[in-house]
């Protein structure tokens, strides 16, 4: 009987388009997260290249700074991802 195991890709489509592997992630010591680099752990999430928790472990993220990398990709594309962005963002939605 064969053992189906499941395998992680050893590259995902990055988020400009571009072949991704672990070795082209971002350093695990980086603490300047800049757009791409954002993006980039989120497509390596997505496509299963790393584990949420891989991530989490790795970058020193709690789940939900990298959730809310996520969902302002989803919802404003990588423009979202921007700090200032995000600060209008939640200024002009919220509820008085």
């Amino acid at each position: 009987m064969e053992v189906h195991r499941h395998t992680k890709p050893v590259q995902v489509i990055g988020p400009f388009g571009e072949s991704l592997r672990l070795a082209d992630l971002p350093d695990s010591n980086t603490t300047r997260w800049v757009i791409r680099r954002k993006a980039e752990v989120v497509a390596a999430v997505n496509g299963g290249l790393l584990s949420l928790e891989e991530a989490c472990t790795r970058y020193d993220l709690s789940m939900e700074e990298f959730c809310s990398w996520q969902e302002a990709i989803d919802k404003s594309g990588l423009p979202g991802l921007r700090v200032s962005y995000l600060s209008k963002y939640r200024t002009e939605n919220r509820v008085s």
